[in-house]
């Protein structure tokens, strides 16, 4: 069977891919990026397209020659720079369904449970149009909806509770009390691979989770053991700090950065996720089966503790070349004066204090942008040697200087260097 998966590079997508792969399947994945997920998977036929664009029949028509079937694991949590939740979830799914040819053989939808907590947020409302249009299309489907999903890797909602586990000597929560259902990855794909091997009936719409529901806390405890970390006390946080937490994150949104603490997220961990049916025959895996089955190393541990850390790693060198460019400029006779003592020709000092501190400027702006921090963290590397270098050449004594002037750019660099290690998102 040849098979096209939406959102082929994401938390569930990526898994669904290798296993069809592995069960002798023909898949073509289509992703927004994918020239990492090549290398990591040179079996899978890969299509780098943004499903926001394909919002007509025949923009997914050449996509779907020779498919026989579609598992749609494509999803937008929350409108942003680079994210439309409609375009994704609604619009693009209505032109798919109308372009897919007869011979489509099934449609596996990975959706919500659209009819509880946050049931009018535009990601679910999108969810619940979608499937509708999905079920009156006349295509054989199965639509699955998981609950809070976990596996051996983390992304999003997962990742944080992975984050909020490993947090220092207390656990901070906000809706610590909420109740949520959770279902194993690899139940997830193996339900896929039911509904494409006939196994689950066409038509079938079906919840994913397992009968145990947990609180926030509980589930969070849960992770810390399998981190291999103490218990630690509750820090029960109140709601407003969510609420500053959501707008901070919205507003990170809009600069590109996908956060699982944007209003959304919140809104839903507010309200639980629970009340998920036990429709689904077979038996599911609970949260610490789950754990147990792909035990934690140290590999995880430092994935948890980094995750908290790397919006102050961004923070800090943001404010750290904004400031150090502004200061200059604030202070420019100060600064050229500065340049000169050091050995700097007095005629082209002022032009260089200025190119320096809007370059300085940019680089603090570039990388607030997710777009742009790629660039701008590399740029922080080289503009930071290359003042290393100058200063060395005009007067290398700067290195023995009581407030370390020199010195102190060697943290920046390497900070720089950890935030390019951690920027990935997949």
């Amino acid at each position: 069977m040849r098979v096209l998966i939406l959102g082929g590079n994401g938390f569930i997508g990526a898994t669904v891919a290798r296993m069809l792969v592995g069960h002798g399947h023909s898949v073509t994945a289509l992703a927004r990026e994918t020239k990492v997920a090549m290398r990591r998977n040179p079996d899978i036929d890969w299509v780098r397209a943004d499903i926001a664009n394909l919002s007509r029949p025949e923009d997914w028509r050449p996509l779907l020659s020779g498919i026989d079937a579609v598992v749609n694991c494509a999803g937008v949590l929350q409108d942003g720079a680079r994210d439309d939740v409609a375009a994704v979830q609604l619009t693009a799914m209505t032109a798919l369904y109308e372009a897919a040819p007869p011979s489509l053989c099934m449609f596996v939808q990975i959706s919500a449970r659209i009819d509880g907590v946050a049931a009018e947020n535009p990601f679910f409302a999108t969810k619940r149009r979608a499937d509708a249009a999905l079920t009156t299309s006349g295509l054989p489907f199965v639509i699955l909806r998981p609950a809070v999903v976990v596996g051996r890797t983390a992304h999003g909602g997962s990742a944080l509770l992975r984050a909020l586990a490993a947090f220092p000597l207390v656990t901070p929560l906000v809706f610590g009390q909420s109740r949520m259902q959770f279902v194993s990855l690899d139940d997830v794909v193996e339900a896929v691979r039911e509904a494409l091997d006939g196994t689950i009936p066409a038509g079938s719409d079906l919840d994913l989770a397992t009968p145990e529901t947990l609180s926030l806390a509980e589930a969070v405890s849960l992770h810390r053991r399998w981190l291999g970390l103490p218990p630690s006390r509750i820090l029960n946080l109140p709601g407003f700090c969510a609420r500053l937490a959501a707008g901070a994150a919205d507003f990170l949104g809009h600069l590109g950065w996908r956060s699982p603490l944007r209003s959304t997220a919140l809104e839903v961990a507010a309200g639980g996720v629970s009340g998920h049916s036990a429709g689904y025959s077979r038996k599911l895996a609970a949260l610490d089966a789950t754990l147990a089955k792909h035990p934690a190393g140290l590999q995880e541990l430092w994935f948890a503790r980094l995750y908290l850390l790397k919006p102050v790693i961004f923070a800090t060198l943001c404010l750290f070349w904004l400031l150090s460019g502004i200061i200059a400029l604030l202070r420019f006779d100060a600064s050229t004066a500065h340049l000169v003592d050091a050995g700097a020709p007095v005629a082209i000092a002022p032009a260089i204090t200025l190119a320096t501190s809007l370059a300085d400027i940019a680089l603090g702006v570039g990388i607030a942008f997710r777009r742009y921090a790629h660039l701008a963290l590399k740029g922080m590397v080289g503009l930071s040697l290359a003042y290393l270098a100058v200063a060395t050449a005009l007067s290398p004594a700067l290195w023995a200087d009581p407030l370390g002037a020199l010195v102190k750019v060697l943290p920046s660099i390497a900070l720089a260097f950890v935030a390019l290690a951690i920027l990935d998102e997949r």
